[in-house]
């Protein structure tokens, strides 16, 4: 542990990381939240999804944004030392809504734009967000606090998809890709590559500590 703490970046490095994650996830929480305030706003498929199962979209857009919003508070370290009880009500409401845009998702997987490619890479990622998720939960009610945090790591990761996804998606149209092989692909991709950078940073910081 000491050797971690010795290479720990300086804060001003830490305040630049967390602004890269969080700044993307706010703006993609607006973008979710003006999809379902805004009519015409939006993909077509979208709202053609909006309309035809307005409560199932509403909670996994809903979820999501609050999920993307909350987590990124959640794994700033300052923020987290300083007001640990809310700290906590953040961890319960990131857990909440979690369940409810992860199982409204696994549902409009099923319906996916793509066929089952997408049906399955949208479903897996689902259950992951859900499963990663409750595991966190149930550590820190353990009082295990570093498997909690590692947890809670991989479900953010999961989280962050809806960033990757808005990312991926209109480079892959600007470089001609058509609409349902790409929505194939990165219906993994944006959520595959995200587990697997996470794990390899926690097996990094295991084997410093």
């Amino acid at each position: 542990m000491a050797e971690l703490l010795v290479h720990s970046p300086a804060p001003s490095v830490l305040r630049g990381r967390w602004l890269f994650l969080a700044v993307p996830a706010l703006a993609v929480a607006i973008y979710g939240v003006a999809v379902l305030a805004i009519p015409a706003f939006g993909p077509p498929f979208i709202r053609e999804r909006l309309a035809r199962m307005p409560w199932v979209v509403v909670a996994h857009i809903g979820g999501g944004a609050v999920a993307l919003v909350a987590g990124a508070l959640q794994v700033n370290a300052r923020l987290r030392a300083r007001f640990l009880n809310v700290h906590r009500w953040l961890g319960r409401t990131y857990v909440l809504a979690v369940a409810v845009g992860g199982l409204a998702g696994l549902i409009l997987a099923t319906r996916s734009q793509g066929g089952p490619v997408a049906h399955a890479g949208f479903g897996l990622l689902a259950v992951l967000w859900i499963s990663t998720t409750g595991l966190a939960y149930r550590r820190i009610r353990n009082g295990d606090q570093p498997s909690h945090r590692r947890w809670m790591i991989r479900s953010y990761s999961l989280t962050f998809a809806a960033v990757t996804l808005r990312n991926y998606l209109p480079l892959a149209l600007v470089a001609g890709i058509p609409f349902v092989a790409a929505y194939q692909a990165i219906a993994w991709a944006c959520w595959v590559p995200n587990l697997l950078a996470v794990e390899w940073w926690l097996s990094r910081r295991a084997s410093i500590s």
